[in-house]
């Protein structure tokens, strides 16, 4: 069912999206339990890449609809890459500017959040009203990217222009989703659902990317087949190789008691299970070198 975006805002404003939230103090303490083994690569990296200052959205997508101007159906946020539009290409990212530090010009993004009580700036606009998403944009008031190792082994250097996406923006449809949401002071707990955070609590959503690499590819038709998570023991697939797990975690000073949600297409009702983010790797080979040895040497970098 593909709902216009007058229904879908008659159906937030009817309270539909109550089903959506969930108080933090409701969210039990996760387990995580994967072991680490003597040949594990320990260490971090991180890379300051700013909180996307200069404002760098649009509602295209070059992984998953390369050439195709709005082809996300909703607006990306940005940091690092400032060029990235839907027709980058390899060539075209490698010459561009950063937010990023040294000399990383890869590409970070995923959908906004909005304060869903207000009135957006693309209210009439591709990506924005016109795909049924309605609401003043939020910045991000921080955003950490780190680069970790394996928990059961050395990993080997990401190949550049490699292109990853991690959750699912069909994920009502699909089941696939990976949406990690959380607050502030509660980072031991994450839900599918939007969080209710305690006063003063940032909303914060997690993005860990696939960190099993097929050692050929940097992209495939399903853009996921080349890159894949791994096991729940934290070992590869035999035929894939690991490579630096890449997190990115995206802080939002979302006001009390303010309805929010993100982008998402148009059919998937905003729904929060659709979280997403896409990377593409465009660190020199030297960068990546210097990371890949910062975590086999159990070393925190940045």
């Amino acid at each position: 069912m593909r709902w216009s975006p007058l229904l879908l805002v008659l159906v937030l404003a009817a309270g539909c999206a109550d089903s959506r939230t969930v108080a933090i103090d409701d969210v039990p303490v996760a387990v995580e339990s994967v072991t680490t083994t003597p040949d594990a690569s320990t260490g971090t990296f991180r890379v300051d890449c700013g909180r996307n200052e200069t404002r760098h959205l649009n509602a295209d997508n070059m992984v998953i609809a390369p050439g195709r101007p709005f082809g996300a159906h909703h607006t990306h946020e940005y940091v690092g890459n400032v060029s990235t539009h839907a027709g980058s290409t390899d060539e075209s990212l490698a010459a561009a500017a950063t937010t990023c530090g040294p000399d990383d010009r890869s590409t970070y993004y995923w959908p906004v959040l909005r304060l869903t009580d207000r009135t957006g700036h693309d209210r009439h606009e591709p990506g924005g009203g016109v795909h049924g998403n309605t609401g003043e944009v939020l910045p991000p008031s921080s955003v950490e990217i780190t680069f970790s190792g394996s928990p059961v082994s050395e990993v080997v250097p990401m190949p550049r222009f490699l292109r990853m996406i991690t959750g699912d923006p069909a994920a009502i449809d699909t089941g696939r989703g990976r949406a990690r949401w959380s607050c502030t002071g509660f980072e031991d707990r994450h839900t599918d659902r939007y969080p209710r955070c305690a006063p003063g609590g940032k909303v914060l959503r997690t993005f860990d990317f696939p960190s099993c690499w097929d050692g050929r590819n940097t992209d495939s038709p399903s853009h996921r087949a080349h890159a894949e998570f791994p096991g729940s023991n934290g070992v590869c697939r035999p035929g894939t190789f690991p490579v630096p797990k890449l997190r990115v975690r995206v802080a939002y000073d979302v006001p009390a008691d303010r309805p929010y949600a993100i982008d998402s297409f148009p059919e998937q009702r905003r729904d929060p299970r659709t979280d997403h983010a896409m990377f593409v790797n465009v660190m020199p080979e030297a960068l990546m070198d210097r990371v890949t040895t910062c975590l086999n040497t159990g070393r925190t970098c940045s």
